[in-house]
C-alpha cells in the first residue's frame, strides 16, 4: 500500500459456488479522491464494496482500508469506514433527528461535538426543517440524504456508497452529488458505485468492471480520448430503424441510440461508410447528417467490452 493509498485492492475475489463474482481486482484509491466503480448490474460493484466495507469476506485476496486488512480484521475497518448500501437501511418509525441520534450513538460520537455536526448535515441536506418527521414518511431522495447524513456523522476516512441516486429523483440526484463533492473538497475518500455513465463523469477516477474483471481504470477524459476520432454521429429519418440496420453490418463495431442521433463506430469510416450508407438508403432510411462526435463513457464501455469479448473467443 503505498502512502497516498487509502485503500488498496490485492488479487480481490469473491465466488459464489461457481460464480466469479468479482475476479482478482487489484488497484489503488488514492486519498481524496471520487473514485467510481462503474458498470451494468451483475458486473460485481455491490460486492466490491460488501467486501471493502468487512460486510462479506474475501474468498481469496485483501484489501487495505486505511492500512486496515478486511481479510485479516474486518470490523477493525469498520471505524475508518461509512458504507451506504443501495436499499434503504435506516428506522423508517423514528424521526429523521433519532435516526441521526441513534448511529451517533452507534459512532460513539462526543456529546460536545454533536450540535455542530448535526447542523452541518442539515445545512448541505436541506433536512433540518423535517428533523421530527418518521423517515417512513419520506420521499425516496430525501431518505437517501438520511442514509448520508447518518453515514457522515462520524466523520469517517472513507465513504462507500452504492448506487446512491438509483431510484432517486433528478434535482435530489444533483443535490446528493453537491453533498459528495463537499465532502471530496473537505479531504474524505469516496468510492461510489453507479450504473449511470453521466454519473461516472463526475469522478476523479473511474474503473469499468465487467463480469466481475476490471476492463478499464483511468480518469474519464482519458478514456474518451481513447476512442478520440473513431465515434460519429448520425441523424436518419428513423433512428431507431436505422440503428438496427447498422449493427447488421460486420463493419459497424457498434450503433448506440443517444435519443434522436446514433453514435456509431466503423473500422475504417473512410472505407465503411459509404457501404453503411448505401445500406440505410436501400432500406429507405434518409440520412440527414453525419459528423465527428465526442466520446462518452457509453461509448469507451462498449467499445472495450466488445474487444475484450473479441479478444476471449
Amino acid at each position: 500500500m503505498t502512502p497516498e493509498a487509502a485503500v488498496s485492492l490485492k488479487s480481490l475475489t469473491r465466488r459464489f459456488g461457481e460464480l466469479n463474482a468479482v475476479d482478482r481486482l487489484s488497484f489503488d484509491v488514492s486519498r481524496g479522491e471520487l473514485f467510481g466503480i462503474v458498470g451494468p448490474d451483475g458486473a460485481g460493484k455491490t460486492t466490491t464494496l460488501r467486501m471493502l466495507s468487512g460486510v462479506l469476506r474475501p474468498t481469496s485476496g485483501d484489501a487495505l482500508m486505511a492500512g486496515v486488512s478486511v481479510a485479516r480484521d474486518p470490523e477493525g475497518v469498520k471505524p475508518h469506514i461509512a458504507y451506504m448500501s443501495q436499499r434503504f437501511g435506516l428506522y423508517t418509525d423514528l424521526t429523521v433527528r433519532e435516526n441521526i441520534d441513534f448511529y451517533a450513538d452507534l459512532y460513539q460520537v462526543p456529546k460536545q461535538d454533536r450540535p455542530a455536526r448535526i447542523d452541518r448535515l442539515y445545512e448541505f441536506s436541506a433536512l433540518g426543517e423535517f428533523e421530527n418527521r418518521l423517515a417512513g414518511q419520506l420521499s425516496g431522495g430525501m431518505k437517501q440524504k438520511l442514509s448520508l447524513c447518518c453515514a457522515l456523522i462520524h466523520h469517517p476516512e472513507i465513504m462507500l456508497l452504492d448506487e446512491p441516486t438509483f431510484g432517486v429523483d433528478p434535482i435530489s440526484r444533483r443535490d446528493l452529488w453537491l453533498i459528495v463533492h463537499e465532502m471530496v473538497a473537505e479531504g474524505m475518500t469516496v468510492i461510489v458505485s453507479t450504473a449511470y455513465l453521466d454519473e461516472a463523469e463526475r469522478c476523479d477516477r473511474v474503473v469499468l468492471f465487467h463480469r466481475g474483471r476490471v476492463v478499464a481504470l483511468d480518469t474519464p477524459e482519458a478514456l474518451r480520448a481513447h476512442l478520440a476520432g473513431k465515434i460519429y454521429t448520425v441523424r436518419t429519418s428513423d433512428p431507431r430503424r436505422a440503428s438496427e440496420l447498422l449493427r447488421q453490418e460486420s463493419c459497424v463495431s457498434h450503433a448506440t441510440l443517444f435519443g434522436e442521433t446514433i453514435h456509431l463506430t466503423l473500422d475504417d469510416w473512410t472505407r465503411d461508410w459509404p457501404h453503411a450508407h448505401a445500406t440505410l438508403e436501400a432500406h429507405g432510411v434518409a440520412v440527414i447528417e453525419h459528423g465527428p462526435a465526442d466520446a462518452s463513457l457509453e461509448d469507451v464501455f462498449i467499445e472495450l467490452v466488445r474487444t475484450t469479448a473479441d479478444h476471449n473467443e
